[in-house]
């Protein structure tokens, strides 16, 4: 066997037969990839085409790719070898996911230097072949103009569980309070999943009359009526596709029951006619109301309940992730930008991070447009948002920011805030700001509020998250 390099001459490699063969192997895995790319091939399909061609390439047993997430990172030093596998390093620009390139080679034919090389170089391919996936993960993320945004640790977790769910055909229930996204998070099922060249058909079901539920689900044969003519449901229409079925939970009973045998025999017959058609079509279901205590009002069928809810998905509500409200605002201001810069004040944004929100991101979308259209300037201020948001600022943060209070003294107004919304407990508000009673005791004397009376009325924002905990 020939050594990779022929001949060193004053520290210039000069190449060999088999330098030049790796050299046409790279050639030959990159153009594979090239062709996959120019198809449109999904990241699923551009991995396992790159695994394939390196196995093949280099005459392995198994090549994969991978990467390891910050939380299950195990103390690798790569490249590990052993007699018959190798490990590499993968370069990635996410400095929280790990990457490994694994092979192992057949029993006959161990790894040599010329294929380690090989190898090497193939590992840091392997690396763009990663960024090529995330960045179609985040561009897919996008749906025409109302991408999923968000950085909190819950809005990661929901796009991680979408990435899981979006790989099977199995049915998704969606459950969220209104407008928090749950379409979005639907689309995204379909774009990121097997099916995204199929169509998306989305049914309102709260909108479909009930007279028309079953030509408009099942479809109707031509000539069943006078003057009506036949056409396709919307089951037929999503067929190798995704039906999105919006507001399930307003489906009447005689409604459901119709619907739970077409989920049971994947077949439809339409109105009028005599047989019926089979259809290749996912189900995701959404509810702003938890089925299950539908369920148990008997509300809802119990039956079509475990139907849909084999997968579920939760989308928090915009309370729950505040943080995302700047991102939020970002994201609308520049959709409305125009040729002018728009911005929002201090205090402004930090009114809307405080509010809680019961429409969620729909809501925070229709008050930024109302802000543009009232607004004299190219700034967001204060007074250009309503009453409802701008007086519980003006309740609890602007008094202390006209003050000029120490950060000890809105501390101090904070655990007040605190110990009234637990009811004047001050255990159970020792455990949600998590420090001493005594420490609370030198908080409320500052304020003021040892000994006082009840005040007459909190902060609206207060009011909410008591109600909010009584409930849960």
């Amino acid at each position: 066997m020939q050594e990779p390099y022929a001949s060193m001459q004053e520290g210039i490699a000069i190449p060999g037969p088999r330098a030049e063969e790796n050299v046409a192997r790279l050639r030959q895995v990159l153009e594979t990839l090239g062709a996959a790319l120019v198809n449109n091939a999904a990241h699923d399909e551009l991995r396992a085409a790159f695994e394939e061609q390196v196995r093949h390439a280099l005459n392995l047993r198994t090549v994969r790719l991978r990467e390891v997430r910050a939380r299950h990172h195990a103390r690798l030093v790569t490249p590990t070898r052993t007699y018959d596998s190798i490990v590499l390093g993968v370069p990635t620009a996410d400095p929280r996911t790990q990457a490994v390139l694994e092979a192992s080679c057949q029993p006959d034919r161990p790894i040599g230097d010329p294929d380690d090389e090989l190898l090497v170089a193939l590992a840091h391919v392997g690396g763009l072949i990663l960024e090529i996936g995330r960045g179609r993960a985040q561009a897919s993320f996008t749906i025409g103009a109302c991408p999923l945004i968000g950085s909190t640790p819950v809005m990661a977790a929901l796009r991680a569980q979408i990435e899981r769910v979006a790989g099977t055909d199995f049915t998704v229930l969606i459950e969220g309070e209104s407008g928090t996204g749950k379409e979005l998070v639907a689309q995204q099922l379909h774009d990121l999943g097997r099916r995204r060249k199929g169509p998306f058909v989305a049914v309102n079901c709260a909108a479909v009359v009930e007279t028309l539920l079953e030509a408009e689900l099942f479809g109707i044969e031509d000539r069943t009526a006078t003057g009506v003519r036949g056409r396709r449901g919307k089951f037929e229409h999503a067929d190798r596709g995704t039906l999105f079925l919006d507001e399930v939970s307003d489906l009447s009973l005689s409604a459901q029951a119709k619907f739970l045998r077409v989920l049971q025999d994947l077949a439809v017959e339409r109105v009028g006619g005599h047989g019926t058609r089979r259809i290749d079509t996912r189900i995701v279901a959404a509810t702003n109301r938890p089925l299950a205590d539908l369920v148990a009002k008997g509300l809802f069928r119990a039956d079509l309940y475990y139907r849909l809810s084999g997968v579920e998905i939760h989308v928090p509500p915009l309370r729950a992730r505040s943080e995302d409200v700047p991102e939020l605002l970002r994201y609308f201001l520049g959709r409305h930008r125009g040729a002018r810069e728009l911005t929002i004040s201090t205090e402004a944004e930090q009114a809307l991070r405080i509010y809680p929100w019961p429409g969620n991101v729909r809501e925070l979308e229709r008050l930024v447009e109302r802000a543009l259209a009232l607004m004299e300037s190219d700034r967001i201020e204060l007074d250009d948002l309503p009453s409802r948001i701008r007086s519980d600022f003006a309740e609890v943060v602007a008094p202390s920011l006209t003050r000029d209070e120490s950060m000890r003294a809105w501390a101090c107004h904070y655990a007040r805030a605190m110990f009234e919304k637990c009811g004047r407990n001050k255990r159970r508000a020792c455990q949600r700001l998590n420090i001493s009673y005594h420490t609370l005791e030198a908080y409320l004397k500052v304020a003021g509020r040892v000994g006082g009376s009840r005040p007459k009325r909190l902060p609206r924002w207060v009011r909410a998250m008591s109600m909010q905990q009584t409930e849960s």
